[in-house]
């Protein structure tokens, strides 16, 4: 069953000028962990909005929880927890004052769904007595997930909800999403970080409004199309250059401490050619070899290939 449909969604600004969101379809079935992967200004925030009907969208259809979020907009906004990217509580009041404060907007109690935030809430308790706006950032990031939860939401959407969060923290989110996902909740997570990306179920990689592919993390890698290379040398800058410069490179971008690379069809040994062109050039210290693609590799694929079709 889907929980969350979105039918050719359009969303435009300053008169239509600009699409945020262009002609977006996909699904998320009940029960899944499913993740909105791209970059800052790809159109995250413009679905997420349309889908907690904050936001019209200009044309097309979308349903959480089987309303409609035109129709339906009450119903959604009771079956839905939303949690913004930037931290959206009071930041003036405690943290028991907030849990208080939208417990009581959605008609219920901290002890009334206490076992499902209980895990979350153990570890900020000990503060409860601190404002929300006091708290680290992981603190407040788990504060507003209790808050998000408290009313037992059928369905959780979380915008960018790790942006700007320390490693550790980033890590312990997502442990507690795969326990709330263990406990039945639908669960839609937008983040511009593509390690997180292998976190979820299924995935939609987005760029200027326009979804380029939905599939399960581990088959977009395995669909990336030609034989990926990772190299450095001393020059590393020096040597992306060199490369990029040679007809026998088809894509060539730097990547942590490598450049991942990738020859034209008509070069059958790759790691041989990428050698010579660096022995070549003068390089020294030169490491090449073959590697499996990430889905940041094929995001950036994927890309390359929706701009040569503009």
């Amino acid at each position: 069953m889907e929980t969350v449909t979105l039918q050719n969604i359009v969303k435009t600004y300053n008169n239509g000028s600009v699409k945020a969101v262009d002609d977006v379809s996909f699904t998320v079935k009940e029960g899944e962990l499913f993740g909105l992967i791209g970059p800052d200004g790809a159109g995250k925030t413009s679905i997420f909005r349309i889908l907690t009907t904050v936001l019209l969208a200009d044309k097309g259809q979308a349903s959480v929880a089987g309303f409609d979020v035109v129709k339906d907009y009450k119903e959604i906004r009771a079956s839905v927890g939303y949690m913004p990217g930037k931290f959206s509580l009071y930041q003036d009041l405690t943290v028991l004052e907030n849990l208080n404060f939208f417990a009581t907007v959605f008609g219920t109690t901290i002890e009334e769904n206490y076992e499902l935030i209980k895990d979350i809430y153990d570890q900020i308790k000990p503060f409860n007595n601190r404002r929300a706006g006091k708290l680290s950032g992981g603190m407040k990031q788990k504060l507003a997930l209790c808050c998000a939860l408290i009313h037992k939401p059928k369905v959780l959407l979380l915008d960018e909800p790790t942006t700007g969060v320390d490693v550790v923290s980033r890590k312990e989110f997502w442990e507690m999403l795969k326990t709330l996902k263990r406990q039945g909740i639908t669960i839609l997570v937008s983040t511009p970080y593509m390690d997180e990306a292998t976190l979820c179920e299924r995935i939609a990689l987005i760029q200027d409004g326009k979804i380029m592919t939905v599939d399960a993390p581990e088959n977009i890698m395995k669909a990336y199309p030609t034989k990926l290379y990772a190299a450095r040398s001393r020059e590393i800058y020096r040597l992306l250059l060199d490369y990029r410069s040679d007809e026998a490179i088809e894509s060539s971008y730097a990547f942590g401490e490598y450049l991942h690379i990738t020859l034209h069809n008509k070069v059958h040994d790759g790691l041989s050619k990428l050698n010579e062109i660096a022995e070549k050039k003068g390089h020294v210290e030169i490491q090449v070899k073959e590697i499996k693609a990430t889905i940041e590799d094929s995001f950036i694929r994927l890309m390359g290939e929706k701009e040569a079709k503009v």
